[in-house]
């Protein structure tokens, strides 16, 4: 490949094609299904899918074939295929619906307005995962304007992966054969540990998502007279959740949430270490004078990448500040987000917390650890010699460092049921959510340099795949 022709046929392209065309995207409110039940009533997760199906139609693509397929009742599922020119498959995947919006957006910037500044394109879904189906098709044509050959690709790009990619196994079973067995799968839904170097992620944690309520009264009844009488629900509920975490540490309680970290994934977490140093912590928003739970930039990363952890996310039951009056309130409830270790199994980790939570109600509250979803995290296999060398020889040639790896703290359904469908396959696990980039949060961002190169290091990797 002439790496200065292919930087400049994927610059051209995004400057001129896919930047106008991802903006669109994010003025399209399309968020998961688990967001927003009505989606098929509202119509924006269609619309979303035809733009990105339009302007995938109208590439310069030999072989290309692009489909919008839609079973009953499901969110949308784009596939493109890609003749090859070259033995073996290739899986790309992606995904186009969104998170909510959530608060705390700057001045001057909103999640379904895109702005660009300093570099970066600002929006909901631009970086998680809008531009996947851009680097996708723009690695492919990027190769045939050299005439360079590739394998036959398949591109993936589903709608549900933020509701825990609830609807692509059965688009996956419908496909069938068609899919083929891929011998390489790429995956442009990561992060990356800074914007400077190509990244590859090696793993992935599991995701325990459950509602946590307690009720203790059929109404609310004035404190004065209530407390001291009957138990309030928020202090049953905060002695419940100490069942399962300490307080002091975060550390969670039970020891069959925990697995033994592989030795090369702890090597990996100390080379990045080592070149992230303090930006490790450095890229949490944190408030004047907090700090993270440790200086050790090699345990931050492997606490958040193979250490269960818990979150509440949400809560209900709590009046607002101005509406909260002298009441002892008859029931409260959170969601609870578990983030397991990829190798733990996450139906097992789902009824052990069940039972931990909802045994021996305290005096007697009715006390319920309803789960939501309970994904498996993911562990790759070792790169194969080819795949190695030519994930190297992308970075040094698109971002002139050497590339790293490691463990990324999300979840990726999608990687785990491939793993499982297709063993022994080579999955590269890559992407742009680099530090401050916030996908989820607010002010969300899509570093255009990084997502270029990252573009560049993809058509260097479906080259190197071709004449393995």
């Amino acid at each position: 490949m002439d790496i200065v022709a292919a930087s400049k046929h994927i610059d051209r392209e995004w400057t001129g094609s896919i930047l106008p065309t991802l903006e669109q995207y994010i003025r399209i409110p399309n968020k998961s299904a688990l967001f927003d039940p009505s989606w098929e009533a509202n119509g924006h997760m269609q619309r979303a899918a035809r733009l990105l199906v339009d302007w995938s139609r109208a590439r310069p693509i030999a072989g290309l074939r692009v489909e919008l397929l839609h079973l009953p009742g499901r969110t949308p599922l784009i596939v493109a295929e890609v003749a090859g020119s070259a033995p073996g498959t290739v899986l790309l995947y992606g995904h186009f619906d969104k998170q909510p919006e959530f608060t705390g957006w700057e001045a001057g910037l909103d999640p379904w307005t895109p702005v660009v500044r300093d570099g970066r394109l600002y929006g909901r879904g631009g970086a998680d995962d809008g531009y996947a189906i851009f680097s996708s098709l723009l690695a492919i044509e990027a190769l045939q304007a050299q005439k360079i050959p590739h394998a036959r690709c398949v591109i993936l790009i589903e709608g549900s992966e933020e509701s825990g990619s609830i609807d692509l196994p059965a688009y996956v079973d419908q496909l069938g054969a068609r899919l083929g067995a891929p011998d390489l799968v790429i995956c442009l839904d990561a992060e990356c540990g800074n914007y400077q170097q190509f990244w590859l992620t090696t793993s992935l944690r599991g995701n325990l998502v459950g509602t946590l309520s307690v009720d203790m009264l059929t109404e609310g009844v004035h404190s004065g007279m209530a407390t001291g009488i009957a138990a309030s629900p928020i202090r049953i509920l905060r002695g419940l959740i100490d069942r399962i975490e300490n307080v002091n540490s975060g550390d969670l309680m039970l020891e069959d949430l925990y697995v033994r970290t592989p030795p090369a994934r702890i090597a990996e977490a100390r080379a990045a270490a080592e070149v992230l140093g303090a930006g490790v912590a450095a890229k949490m928003p944190f408030v004047p004078g907090a700090r993270a739970v440790s200086n050790d930039p090699t345990e931050l990363l492997l606490n958040s990448t193979w250490k269960p952890t818990l979150t509440v996310t949400g809560a209900e039951g709590l009046p607002s500040l101005g509406n909260a009056g002298n009441v002892l309130l008859p029931r409260v409830a959170v969601k609870l987000s578990l983030r397991l270790p990829p190798t733990l199994d996450a139906a097992i980790a789902a009824a052990r917390i069940k039972a931990v939570l909802e045994a021996t109600p305290p005096y007697g509250a009715r006390v319920n650890f309803e789960v939501g979803s309970a994904l498996g995290g993911w562990n790759a296999e070792a790169l194969a010699p080819w795949l190695a060398a030519a994930v190297e020889s992308a970075s040094q040639a698109f971002f002139g460092r050497p590339a790293l790896a490691m463990g990324t703290g999300g979840s990726i359904p999608f990687i785990g049921m491939l793993g499982e469908r297709y063993p022994g396959t080579q999955f590269l696990v890559t992407g742009v959510l680099g530090p401050n980039s916030n996908a989820h949060g607010p002010n969300e961002y899509l570093d255009l340099a990084t997502v270029r190169r990252v573009t560049g290091c993809v058509s260097g990797v479906l080259e190197a795949h071709a004449q393995r």
